[in-house]
């Protein structure tokens, strides 16, 4: 069973310069045989970098040191240590890199690739050589290697996805995503049964395609932490369209109104801008008998406030095509 971690705090250090070298030529007519030390070697650096086919910081939860290699001495001929070699520690898309002692952040990762440096390996030291001058022909003196950089790092995941599908638990989120895309979420009849966001992709005409993500389970006050709460909200943060999953089941003793509202609500007191982002409602299980009464109310609201509604099956694939049609139309391409 595969997990998802979506934050991580790890300790990073880049690798130790090499020490400088004293040396010295023996060769005739050089006074005091030359001096011929070379540098040490910078130490490595501690680099992140973008994979996208990375879709969790599970790996961290098992690893959480890092040390780049460190430089090479100087050796005598003038000979430079060789430079300590980098250590990639890669990421999924979407992750935030923050020093965690400061709370500054360092990068956003959004592009596969894309790389920062967050520990810089340690400059090597200079050999006797660099040290000759006029008044000092032959030095007896090198530096040691600097030591690399060492710090601590918060990772923070936020999924990157074009539209994100939000409802209470058990509205269907897992089994529309397995529809519409090649995901294949774990599925069953229970709340909470989705402990982790999933993605899949779909594809449109005219060669197009929207990453879609469920979020899990949101209720009343999962601003505050109820539910699976602050953890899955933060994932709609990156999306630029979002679809509310109201769930019609005529034996759930729940408005479809209300459960509008409060899905609303929720994501406003988490964040404001988030109850601002485009949207359609989605009102599922159409194929159950007697959801035609909140079927219907779902419709008479969104007409009266002017705003796309379709009711649709995952089970069955009723209206899906409907559905993928009015996203196509309104999303923010």
């Amino acid at each position: 069973m595969s997990l998802f971690i979506d934050e991580a705090i790890i300790y990073v250090e880049g690798g130790k310069g090499g020490n400088g070298c004293i040396s010295f030529r023996r060769e005739k007519y050089v006074p005091k045989g030359g001096p011929d030390g070379g540098c040490g070697g910078d130490g490595g650096n501690v680099i992140i970098q973008g994979d996208r086919n990375l879709h969790t910081l599970i790996d961290f939860k098992y690893k959480r040191h890092y040390k780049a290699g460190r430089g090479q001495h100087g050796k005598g001929k003038n000979q430079t240590g060789r430079r300590g070699k980098d250590i990639i520690i890669r990421v999924p898309l979407g992750t935030l890199v923050f020093d965690n002692e400061t709370n500054i952040l360092i990068a956003d990762i959004t592009k596969h690739e894309q790389q920062v440096i967050v520990a810089k390996g340690g400059k090597g030291g200079r050999g006797n050589l660099a040290f000759v001058s006029p008044t000092n022909q032959a030095p007896i003196m090198a530096e040691e290697g600097q030591e690399g950089e060492k710090r601590t790092i918060r990772l923070e995941l936020k999924l990157l996805a074009d539209v994100g599908i939000v409802g209470f638990p058990n509205a269907g989120k897992s089994t529309l995503i397995s529809v519409i895309s090649a995901a294949k979420p774990k599925i069953a009849s229970y709340p909470f049964t989705t402990l982790k966001p999933n993605l899949g992709i779909v594809k449109f005409s005219d060669f197009k395609s929207l990453v879609f993500a469920d979020i899990p389970g949101i209720i009343e006050n999962a601003h505050k932490g109820s539910g699976l709460g602050l953890r899955f909200l933060k994932h709609i943060e990156r999306t630029k369209f979002l679809v509310f999953l109201i769930d019609l089941d005529p034996y759930i003793n729940r408005d479809p109104i209300d459960e509008f509202f409060i899905l609303k609500k929720e994501l406003k007191n988490f964040k404001p801008e988030l109850a601002e982002k485009p949207f359609i409602v989605a009102g599922n299980k159409i194929d159950l008998p007697d959801s035609i009464e909140k079927k219907q109310k779902l419709i008479n609201f969104s007409k009266l406030n002017g705003f796309d509604c379709v009711c649709i099956s995952s089970k069955t694939t009723e209206n899906i095509d409907k559905f993928l049609k009015i996203i196509e139309r309104k999303f923010p391409w």
